[in-house]
């Protein structure tokens, strides 16, 4: 696999050193270094044609007495974002600024889930801000992909798996996730992505329904309603844990060669 000079530029960013060596002859594959290991390109992986999207299995209960909405199965964009916003079924909606309802193209090939919004996704409604948004936007800007706007098969979806942010950016409780599920359910239904990027423990702990850990998930190809799905480590974790910015590269590269093998020929 050949990286052009913007996917250099972004895996220089993430501290991920790229060479190649001189003598290897034509054709050799790049390696990327980070400290003392190294990791090469994934090979190609085949993933299953796109399927429809089936229904979910509950995550857990509401809590009790949760107003939670109704009729999120069958609402539009519009209605959709207007429910989010007013939603108080749970008590997050006491602390919260506002709600982070999501960003990007309608239609995009390409949708990332996150976790919950921090202080600065609560100020300015808009998912992975601050320097995990930017470490995001360079690991997308990689592979090709941007939150900005462009055609369906660029431009990215990003949402949280919650809408609102837990005081003191606490995990989030059981119960809040399954209030917010339908939501994000319902984006994906209305996205109808090619390929989803779980990005952080919670997110992959909530779709997947599993509570292994994410060095367990990644690396291999899961589904959510059909979708193929992807694992891989929160940009924030990331920027604590710098020797796994390499792992989440080669995330990110069977996220590419699993679209490209789901495309028509």
């Amino acid at each position: 696999m050949r990286w052009s000079d913007r996917q250099l530029a972004m895996l220089r960013e993430m501290g991920v050193r790229v060479w190649a060596a001189q003598d290897e002859p034509a054709g050799a594959p790049i390696v990327a270094e980070e400290a003392d290991a190294a990791v090469v390109a994934p090979p190609s992986v085949t993933a299953p044609a796109h399927a429809p999207l089936a229904p979910p299995r509950p995550l857990v209960m509401a809590a009790p007495g949760a107003a939670l909405p109704t009729g999120i199965a069958t609402m539009a964009w519009p209605e959709l974002r207007a429910t989010v916003a007013a939603c108080t079924a749970c008590t997050l909606c006491e602390s919260r600024t506002q709600t982070v309802f999501g960003v990007g193209h309608e239609r995009a090939h390409w949708m990332i889930v996150g976790e919950a919004p921090g202080e600065q996704e609560d100020r300015q409604g808009e998912p992975f801000v601050g320097k995990s948004g930017q470490l995001l936007d360079n690991m997308l800007r990689a592979i090709a992909l941007t939150r900005a706007e462009a055609e369906p098969a660029r431009q990215v979806y990003i949402a949280n798996t919650l809408k609102c942010r837990p005081p003191g950016n606490r995990n989030p409780a059981p119960a809040e996730l399954a209030a917010c599920e339908a939501f994000l359910i319902r984006q994906v239904q209305l996205v109808q992505p090619k390929i989803i990027l779980a990005m952080g423990r919670f997110a992959v702990q909530s779709l997947l329904r599993s509570t292994e850990p994410i060095g367990r998930l990644r690396g291999r190809v899961h589904h959510y309603q059909g979708v193929p799905l992807i694992v891989t480590y929160h940009p924030a974790y990331l920027l604590r844990n710098l020797d796994d910015k390499a792992k989440a590269w080669d995330d990110l590269c069977l996220a590419l060669e699993t679209v490209r093998a789901g495309a028509p020929n």
